[in-house]
């Protein structure tokens, strides 16, 4: 299996549609693709073409998902995406892969990458670095998550508030006092968009109390 292959491939599904290919019609495409070998999937990475990229993380993703997949071998995944990531400049890009490309992989590992990651200049990858700790969420461990938020809790980049707030609400699905510790002492000083998507899931009377801050 080759970039070249893929591309072809969706080329012909492309015929039968007017408009933009359904990201459906690439994720099938890409799982049906996962033993492509990962220098290719990097040729189709560094592709202008966001379908071609959106195909690139896609596959990336199933190989990590598989189960047959070996340590070395999502290795070698996790050091694609990161090594990539200029060409991951697109929330869906990240959403798509980091959760267990670079979630999974770090999962028994030593998480400073995530740190760094948040700590960049680059918003793409300060979004995936909060977007990977949903793996750990899975796995109830959620104060990565809120690690992770402080530091990017003041973010100017709407993409960047959005997760944060998207992910620290998923935490909170797993503790939800936890989550009103973390709001009681950031709901007055955090972007009101990361408010918004934090507190989506508490009842009325405790999202107007939060909205209050301020």
């Amino acid at each position: 299996m080759t970039a070249k292959e893929f591309i072809a491939t969706l080329e012909v599904i492309a015929l039968d549609y007017a408009g933009a290919i359904p990201k459906r019609e690439i994720f099938a495409l890409a799982k049906e693709f996962q033993q492509m070998p990962v220098t290719e999937v990097v040729k189709l990475l560094q592709n202008k073409s966001l379908d071609y990229r959106i195909g690139a993380v896609s596959i990336l993703d199933w190989k990590a998902r598989n189960k047959k997949t070996t340590a070395d071998e999502k290795e070698k995944i996790y050091t694609a995406y990161m090594d990539c990531h200029q060409w991951i400049d697109d929330w869906g890009l990240v959403d798509r892969a980091a959760p267990y490309v670079v979630g999974g992989y770090l999962y028994d590992k030593d998480r400073k990458p995530l740190y760094d990651l948040a700590k960049s200049k680059n918003p793409m990858e300060r979004r995936t670095a909060i977007v990977s700790t949903y793996f750990f969420i899975r796995k109830n461990e959620i104060e990565e998550t809120f690690n992770i938020a402080e530091i990017l809790i003041n973010d100017p980049e709407h993409f960047v508030q959005t997760a944060v707030g998207s992910w620290i609400r998923e935490a909170g699905k797993r503790d939800e006092n936890r989550l009103k510790v973390f709001l009681d002492k950031y709901a007055d000083s955090m972007p009101r968009v990361m408010l918004r998507f934090a507190i989506e899931k508490l009842d009325r009377q405790e999202r107007d109390y939060y909205l209050g801050f301020g």
